[in-house]
């Protein structure tokens, strides 16, 4: 009898599979990579398109300490941990929405009596019944809702694999800027309290020639005035490496603390020529943009789910398992199966199906514009960060030469002063000249180090060939994207 019953089981079960292979479509759009049109190069072109293509970013930056606070970064920032958590996530997620696709089984047993079953009393007396069964139901996917929603899920999952990647690159962007922001405030202290040393030395000077009368009271209070200048910036840049430093610990994942610190920003080397590549290459090479091409992904297969929506739906139901009136003859006569099917379809629902559809729609469109966005934000921020090479290398170079010709000049006004050639205001003025390029310089080695890690970012980080990047990882390399003209939504 168990077998009879199990073998009507399968004959049913493998129409049903038959069904649902000749009916294996999936209604909704089909994903399309959006298309960006893209320049042929860059607007400012200051750097070679090919040159230094293997070059990793961090050998163009020579400080051992920079890398070591880059790589703590990368182990312990709290978003990175929540990165990595989130694809581990959406990595579940798509074995729960999979799972869909497949029948449940579950297992069931009973025991019940009395005089009261199916819905009547029962005029035999009283009566017992016990069962062990197992039930199965399923849901034919056979217009595509479920392996739409599974592939959904797993866009969703590429695209929070590269969250991750878009997140580290900032890390570093952000680790290496507040790093060079640190040195330019160390930098910044040293002269304001070697301009606050010699200033308090002119002071005891013009002191000694007031009290001797040699000079009027109004040079001494310019001198005074002077140094208290250089001493009200020591605690401004004090706050200023402390906070920080501040900042760099939570990057690092840390505590509040003191950040140790490499060479002085006046002798950190300058990068070699960054290759930029061709502007093609950026919508391959940026996370975020790959990570917002694979969300459009997730959201135009949410039109398929809608749609399907819209459809009627196929169950199958079955029971296979053994029930009897007594315990002794349950597995020797108590043999019992069922299968059964229903269709489910919507009649009248008042447009609530497909306003579904148009809602996703609309949502889709939204990621199209998201994506379009994210590429045209990404343009720009290489483009400001190539002029801002450019041109911050030449102030710098203008303001070293102002620096060298304030240094001179402040020595030949104080020759003249001590002569009596000129007055004290000629030496003041050389003095806060002075002072305020060297503050400026430091600030402009700061902006012109970090222009650099900007352009790293924005160019989505590495600089490494896919050939090389293939050869270290033992793979073939990646096949280019390819491009369509729009998103078809019909």
């Amino acid at each position: 009898m168990m077998n009879r019953c199990t073998m009507n089981c399968k004959r049913a079960f493998g129409l049903a599979l038959v069904c649902v292979w000749l009916a294996g479509c999936a209604v909704g759009p089909d994903f399309k990579d959006p298309e960006m049109g893209t320049p042929e190069a860059f607007r400012t072109q200051v750097m070679p398109a090919t040159s230094a293509d293997d070059l990793k970013w961090w050998e163009l930056f020579d400080d051992p300490m920079l890398t070591t606070l880059i790589e703590t970064a990368l182990e312990n920032n709290r978003d990175i941990k929540i990165a990595v958590s989130r694809i581990e996530q959406a990595r579940a997620t798509v074995g729960f929405t999979r799972a869909d696709q497949y029948p449940t089984l579950n297992g069931r047993a009973g025991a019940s009596t009395g005089n009261y079953n199916s819905g009547s009393r029962s005029t035999t007396g009283t009566n017992s019944t016990f069962c062990l069964d197992a039930p199965l139901t399923w849901e034919i996917d056979f217009w595509g809702r479920y392996r739409r929603a599974t592939d959904a899920a797993r866009a969703e999952l590429t695209a929070s694999d590269y969250g991750l990647k878009t997140i580290q690159l900032s890390l570093i962007a952000d680790v290496a800027v507040s790093y060079y922001q640190l040195l330019d405030y160390h930098q910044r202290l040293k002269v304001s309290q070697s301009t606050l040393d010699t200033r308090v030395k002119s002071l005891e000077i013009i002191q000694q020639r007031f009290d001797k009368g040699i000079i009027a009271e109004i040079d001494l209070n310019q001198a005074q005035l002077q140094k208290e200048v250089a001493q009200a910036a020591i605690p401004l840049y004090r706050r200023a490496i402390v906070q920080t430093e501040n900042r760099l610990a939570v990057l690092l994942g840390r505590l509040p603390e003191s950040i140790q610190t490499g060479r002085k920003l006046s002798d950190q080397p300058i990068p070699p020529d960054i290759p930029v590549g061709l502007p093609s290459d950026l919508l391959e090479r940026r996370p975020d943009i790959v990570q917002a091409k694979y969300l459009l992904k997730a959201q135009t297969e949410q039109i398929g789910v809608a749609q399907a929506l819209r459809l009627p739906s196929i169950s199958l139901t079955g029971t296979l398992g053994v029930a009897s009136t007594e315990v002794g003859s349950i597995t020797s006569e108590g043999g019992v199966w069922s299968v059964g099917g229903q269709v489910l379809a919507p009649i009248i629902d008042f447009g609530k199906n497909k306003r579904r559809v148009e809602i996703e729609e609309e949502k889709t469109r939204q990621a199209l514009y998201q994506y379009e966005a994210t590429v045209l934000s990404a343009f720009r921020e290489v483009e400001d960060a190539l002029v801002a090479i450019e041109t911050l290398r030449d102030e710098l170079a203008a303001t070293d030469r102002q620096q060298k010709a304030a240094k001179n000049a402040n020595m030949l006004a104080g020759q003249r002063y001590d002569k009596g050639v000129t007055s004290y205001l000629e030496v003041l003025d050389t003095e806060r000249t002075l002072f305020d390029v060297e503050l400026q310089l430091s600030d402009l080695q700061e902006q012109y180090l970090s222009a650099f890690v900007s352009l790293y970012k924005a160019l989505g980080g590495g600089w490494l060939s896919r050939e090389r990047e293939s050869r270290e990882k033992n793979t073939p390399p990646q096949r280019p994207m390819h491009y369509t003209t729009q998103l078809d939504l019909d």
